[in-house]
């Protein structure tokens, strides 16, 4: 008897209890394969489309609203410099294999993801050292869209966070203060998003290292995001806030979609960060429930 440790057929022995023949396997592999392709029109029709597109909030337990505010991870993503597009290609396949994986080359800071300390700081903390307690927190929503309209290179300053507490209570301590400028409409137009001028220089949104100086020290909070490619301003030249905010042993969420579906101050923000061995952040599934 021939028995073959391959992840399916070790799936099919532990399964079933006994161990499997070769021509037994190919068969399990075939039928698989029949019945994952049979019904893959009714699974496509019941998953979300792409994540970070407009659509509302759904109803969670007991009626808290629940927000995806992660990009779909794609290909043609737009990144912070040229040479970190992220690419993929067929790792297994159903007609071969009897199961389906993709094989991903990407930059760990691609689409919507974490900036941990170490990213910016040598020795600082890594993906793996962020703790379920920063990880899961309070947030308020900043909006500065109308301003950045007519202004792309407008930053989150000390007098808007200001503004914020006046109108919606004091930024909660331990928690994400996430900017809302707008930006994710810009996605539809090939580089818009960017906004790269004729020498290159990128102009969009961010934090002052100021604002990002005062939510460190004065409201203690856990990170700071953005909707956006970058923390700093596209402009910014020295990276002030990534240096001040990870700098403080902090992190920061780039990337964030859907912020003008959530509201400016009672949400709680889950950031679903892989421990990736080593990561100086990485991609997240980022979620708001209120």
């Amino acid at each position: 008897m021939t028995v073959r440790t391959t992840g399916a057929t070790l799936g099919a022995t532990m399964c079933t209890g006994h161990t499997t023949t070769a021509e037994e396997d190919r068969a399990t592999l075939t039928r698989r394969a029949a019945l994952v392709g049979g019904g893959a029109a009714a699974l496509t029709a019941l998953l979300p489309g792409t994540a970070g597109a407009a659509r509302p909030p759904d109803r969670g337990r007991r009626g808290r609203r629940l927000q995806d505010l992660t990009y779909e991870l794609t290909v043609d993503f737009p990144v912070f410099a040229a040479g970190e597009e992220p690419s993929k290609r067929p790792g297994r396949t159903f007609e071969r294999d009897g199961y389906y994986i993709q094989e991903w080359t990407l930059f760990e800071h691609t689409a919507t993801h974490v900036d941990a300390p170490g990213h910016f700081v040598p020795g600082g903390r890594l993906a793996p050292q962020l703790t379920l307690e920063e990880l899961v927190v309070p947030a308020a929503v900043v909006d500065i869209a109308a301003r950045a309209a007519a202004d792309p290179d407008t930053v989150v300053t000390v007098d808007d966070l200001r503004a914020h507490e006046r109108r919606h209570g004091r930024i909660p301590r331990g928690g994400l203060v996430l900017m809302h400028s707008g930006w994710q409409a810009r996605l539809a137009e090939p580089g818009a998003y960017r906004n790269a001028d004729a020498e290159g220089v990128l102009h969009f949104p961010g934090f002052d290292p100021e604002a990002a100086d005062w939510l460190v020290r004065r409201r203690d909070v856990a990170g700071i995001g953005v909707d956006t490619l970058s923390l700093d301003p596209g402009n910014s030249t020295t990276f002030g806030t990534h240096l001040g905010v990870l700098g403080a042993d902090r992190y920061g969420i780039e990337n964030v979609a859907n912020l003008d579906r959530v509201p400016p101050s009672g949400a709680e923000v889950t950031v679903g960060l892989i421990p990736w061995q080593d990561g100086s952040g990485g991609p997240a599934r980022v979620l708001a429930r209120w």
